[in-house]
């Protein structure tokens, strides 16, 4: 068996964790956003929301705002990585943890 046979699935299993995340229900498309602020409130607000998560909402938040940028690796765009890392202060300023 080829070592690499399970590459194609590998790969997809953390398009399902952020798909069918069991803390959090965000919204569709919300890591392509290009507004950083736009990302950071939706997903607040799908973490306030959420009663699944086992932490506090912001880490649960920025969990997931990390876990996505992470897993998407040398297949993030520059530009998108950038509107990312800028979600995540916003994310912080939402919260008070600048």
């Amino acid at each position: 068996m080829p070592e690499n046979s399970n590459s194609s699935s590998s790969r997809k299993w953390s398009a399902k964790v952020t798909r069918e995340s069991n803390a959090l229900s965000l919204e569709e498309g919300v890591f392509t956003w290009k507004d950083p602020k736009k990302i950071a409130r939706s997903l607040k607000q799908s973490a306030d929301a959420s009663n699944r998560r086992k932490a506090e909402p912001f880490r649960s938040a920025m969990s997931m705002l990390v876990f996505y940028i992470n897993r998407a690796g040398k297949n993030l765009d520059q530009e998108q990585r950038q509107i990312l890392e800028q979600a995540k202060q916003s994310l912080r300023d939402l919260y008070g943890k600048s």
